[in-house]
């Protein structure tokens, strides 16, 4: 089958010392937040449809990535808060051109080593348009910094 070469699946584990539920919340109910957090990274989130934190909600994303302006328009299809998860789909933007599908999965749970701390676990799941496509490895990283600058958010002060 010529397409299962061209999908893909990476993760990542990221230990942070805000509560899982914290950063959750920011992804799940406060998207339009991160950019506070993070605005070397992400300019903004705008609400299309639906409401800040619900499942079925439409969301663009304004955001630099490799040194260039991008955007991804995407469904939040699933927001968990008694697990701490959400799924995007990327359903428009910058992303789509390279990629027939794109959803990121991100889960926020008690750090058993760390009191009060969280691992996030993130899950990028894709298929490529074609093999010349590189594995999104950079964004899995732009991930990781991204938890880095909004754990840093969360528990200044701290």
């Amino acid at each position: 089958m010529a397409s299962s070469s061209l999908t893909g699946k990476l993760e990542t584990d990221v230990g942070i010392k805000a509560p899982p539920e914290q950063f959750h919340d920011m992804f799940g109910n406060k998207p339009h937040h991160v950019h506070h957090a993070c605005n070397d990274k992400v300019q903004g989130c705008e609400l299309h449809e639906g409401d800040w934190g619900t499942a079925g909600s439409v969301l663009s994303w304004n955001y630099v990535h490799d040194g260039e302006a991008k955007v991804a328009k995407v469904v939040a299809e699933t927001i968990d808060p008694e697990k701490n998860a959400i799924t995007f789909r990327v359903i428009e933007g910058d992303l789509k051109k390279e990629y027939k599908s794109f959803v990121v999965h991100i889960q926020a749970s008690p750090n058993p080593n760390s009191e009060g701390g969280s691992i996030v676990h993130w899950t990028l799941e894709y298929e490529r348009l074609h093999d010349a496509i590189a594995h999104p490895e950079s964004l899995l990283q732009f991930a990781v910094d991204m938890s880095k600058d909004i754990d840093a958010h969360l528990t200044k002060g701290n």
